[in-house]
């Protein structure tokens, strides 16, 4: 058995004794002497001492009072708490570009350091300079080096002096290792005054002081900055140069005494200068594998080949990192009241979940590399696909991977099939494997084998991290669209009481659209109106409360589309609006509208919920309410099941839905310019018979696209309209919508066994 340990992304490990004595005063044992233990010197006084130490820690409670002659001022809370705390961000990184290079160099700098800094700015003299996708720049308009550096610092302490304790200043040719930097950034105190860089002479002086060369990147603290800002106005006039660093090495020379170090608190800036046409692969200095900045960078692939060689260097200094970890912990495993027993595989890892009864067995999931044996609909086999068969490829890879590694070049392997698969998922640590492996063994002599091998892996659970988010709140307001058909007209009164209860009785922020789609000849002049009914209901809420307006839209539609009549509406609404696209038999309350609420980012993310389906009553009898007399131990109620309203039935969460869903408006519209631009004419009008909102999401549309099952989201069995009109795949999920709706495995069964114990009575 072979043990194979992929690199756990989290290599943090700390051990620490912390031992204090707390002894005060004189005395062989204090500790004796207050207790007044036998043994020890007496001392009568202690119990006064201690009685008035405690007296001392009493907490003295600060009783309110509002002065009743002044008026009340309403608090403001700030937004996030950093901001009321005073809390500050540790590194903001600037970079200065020009209209030559800031698609090309500057590009290459945010693809490969941008993701390690809270915060990447690029600063450019170029007016109505085009910003590449991802990249913040700013423009200052003058090009002149004084000036680009001059307004560059202006702009931080305007902007960012308050939020950010050190400010790193590059240029777009010079590689940055990032993580380095932000260590150093760690150990560096925030209270002093800090120039740090690369130091260097000015030219044509002797003096002592010195100035950061730009080319590698300096270090300016939050307090210099702000000494510094009185100061902008005044250097530039009074100081010429053509380099934007020395000029800003003057400034702070001549203004407040302040030099360049490349050495602080024991911490040294490492720079390294590249040589032209130098390989990064063939470098193996001391200091260029040390160095916080290379440069200069002459192209774009240039950069891309110095993070790939640091991005090596790390790795290989995170596995040795590991491996020395590893031989402590197995070296002080011996000293440990289990001895070897108590060593966990991997080591370093968390040992695998101890069940204290039999209903916390963790189950194993036999796979092939074909099948899956546990599929999420109880089927007893079903095909291994999408990332699930990634998922499986990719463990096999690397036991072959491992194996080779490991045997070589004694033994070479060579897949010949996975016999057998399990895995299982240990909260404790991660997802687990045991492979099966039929491998031919290569001796170096040509010599062949065919062996039967079982191997071990785990996928460690990674460090949680915190996506970053855009802000969103709960005091939207929700736009509600329910498009009905005239077949859906008699169950409309139904759902506006329902929102009339659940929306307008407690006030929710939110409004209601109705979209009344009348057939070719529905509705026509002298025939009776379908939606009468609906309109009379809509009516008598806004008579019931006051200030309500359901608004309604009539459209005549053929084959009624959900993108077709999506467009009818967006046009009506700004682009900020808020939707949530819903169904008649939806029952849409507070929690839910809060949830499309958080859910739905603009410019980020689409929200389409996947509700509740309850199963067909005739198959699915229903539950005996709670407390009936005879019955059993309640069985679970469905997910948003209210017990007042007497016996459930059970139910699934319908995948194949797509009908309810949550976005902005803005994002839509951007959606839908995108489809009609790559699919024109005919073409269009096909496509949008055949696509629901959430498609053109999906396909047309950069946004994350948020699927979720929404427990509060619970609609009674009822079949669907599948028309013959839509794409074969809308029509292949409705038919198996209504299919997988009508019951469970085991009530199907028992009414398939009924039906034929009726049959041969």
């Amino acid at each position: 058995q072979a043990g194979l340990l992929p690199l756990p992304t989290d290599r943090r490990t700390g051990l620490s004794l912390l031992r204090v004595s707390w002894i005060q005063g004189e005395g062989e044992d204090p500790c004796v002497e207050a207790v007044g233990e036998p043994g020890g010197p007496q001392n009568p006084d202690s119990r006064t001492r201690l009685d008035q130490s405690d007296e001392d820690f009493k907490p003295r409670i600060v009783p309110y009072y509002r002065d009743p002659n002044k008026p009340y001022k309403k608090v403001l809370r700030t937004r996030y708490i950093q901001t009321e705390l005073g809390s500050r961000e540790r590194l903001l990184v600037a970079v200065l570009t020009s209209r030559a290079t800031l698609s090309t160099l500057a590009v290459a700098v945010n693809r490969t350091v941008a993701h390690h800094f809270p915060r990447l700015l690029y600063f450019t003299g170029q007016r109505g300079a085009r910003t590449p996708a991802g990249m913040q720049v700013v423009s200052h308009g003058d090009e002149r080096p004084a000036w680009l550096m001059s307004e560059t610092l202006r702009y931080l302490h305007t902007h960012f002096g308050a939020d950010y304790d050190w400010f790193f200043i590059m240029q777009d040719d010079t590689y940055v290792q990032a993580p380095r930097l932000a260590a150093l950034a760690g150990h560096l105190s925030i209270n002093q005054d800090l120039y740090l860089g690369r130091a260097e002479e000015f030219i044509g002086t002797g003096e002592q002081a010195r100035y950061c060369h730009g080319g590698f990147g300096y270090l300016l603290s939050r307090s210099l900055l702000l000494r510094l800002r009185p100061h902008l106005d005044g250097c530039r006039g009074d100081i010429l140069s053509a380099r934007p660093d020395e000029w800003l090495g003057r400034c702070l020379i001549d203004s407040l005494g302040i030099g360049c170090v490349s050495q602080h608190q024991g911490q040294q800036y490492r720079s390294f200068e590249l040589a032209k046409n130098r390989d990064p692969e063939k470098e193996g200095s001391s200091a260029f594998l040390s160095a916080f900045a290379v440069h200069p960078v002459s192209e774009g692939t240039l950069m891309y080949r110095l993070h790939k060689r640091f991005s090596a260097l790390e790795l290989e200094r995170a596995y040795s990192e590991i491996e020395q970890l590893q031989a402590q912990i197995r070296n002080l495993t011996v000293l440990t009241p289990e001895g070897e027993a108590g060593l966990s595989w991997p080591i370093g890892l968390p040992a695998p979940f101890t069940p204290h009864s039999r209903f916390e067995v963790l189950g194993w999931d036999y796979f092939t590399e074909q099948h899956t044996f546990s599929c999420a609909d109880g089927a007893p086999k079903c095909p291994l696909q999408g990332a699930s068969r990634a998922d499986v490829g990719d463990a096999v890879e690397t036991a072959m991977e491992q194996l080779n590694r490991r045997y070589q070049p004694r033994l070479r392997f060579q897949k010949q099939r996975l016999l057998n698969g399990y895995r299982r998922f240990d909260p404790a640590r991660g997802m687990e494997y045991t492979l099966d492996l039929l491998l031919e063994a290569v001796t170096q002599r040509g010599h062949r084998r065919a062996l039967a091998r079982r191997v071990s892996l785990l996928r460690p659970l990674s460090r949680v991290e915190i996506l970053p988010m855009p802000y969103v709140t709960e005091a939207t307001r929700v736009q509600l669209v329910l498009p009905l058909l005239v077949a859906e007209a008699a169950a409309a009164p139904a759902f506006l009481e329902a929102f009339a209860a659940s929306v307008l009785e407690p006030r929710e922020h939110a409004l209601l659209t109705l979209l009344l789609v009348y057939g070719p000849r529905e509705g026509a002049r002298g025939a009776p109106d379908p939606f009468l009914g609906v309109k009379a209901a809509a009516a008598e809420l806004e008579r019931r409360y006051p200030g309500t307006r359901l608004a309604w839209l009539a459209v005549r539609a053929e084959a009624p589309s959900q993108v077709r009549l999506m467009d009818v509406v967006s046009k009506k609404h700004p682009v900020d609006t808020l939707f949530f696209l819903t169904t008649v038999w939806t029952r849409p309350g507070p929690e839910v509208l809060n949830r499309c609420r958080m859910n739905a980012i603009s410019g980020w993310q689409a929200f389409f919920p996947v509700h509740f389906q309850e199963f067909n009553p005739a198959l699915a009898p229903q539950r005996s309410p709670p407390g009936a007399p005879g019955a059993g131990p309640d069985p679970p109620s469905p997910p948003g099941a209210d017990p007042s309203r007497g016996a459930s039935v059970g139910g699934r969460f319908d995948r194949q839905a797509s009908a309810e869903g949550c976005f902005y408006n803005a994002d839509y519209l951007a959606a839908r310019a995108r489809l009609a631009g790559e699919l024109a004419g005919q073409e269009e009008e096909e496509a949008l018979e055949g696509l629901e909102v959430m498609d053109v999401f999906l396909r047309f549309s950069g946004l994350h696209l948020f699927r979720a099952v929404e427990p509060g989201l619970v609609q009674k069995f009822s079949l669907r309209d599948c028309s013959p009109r839509l794409s074969e795949e809308l029509y292949h999920r409705c038919r198996l919508s209504n299919l997988e709706g009508l019951g469970g495995r085991a009530q199907l069964a028992m009414a398939l066994f009924e039906q034929e114990q009726a049959n041969s009575t």
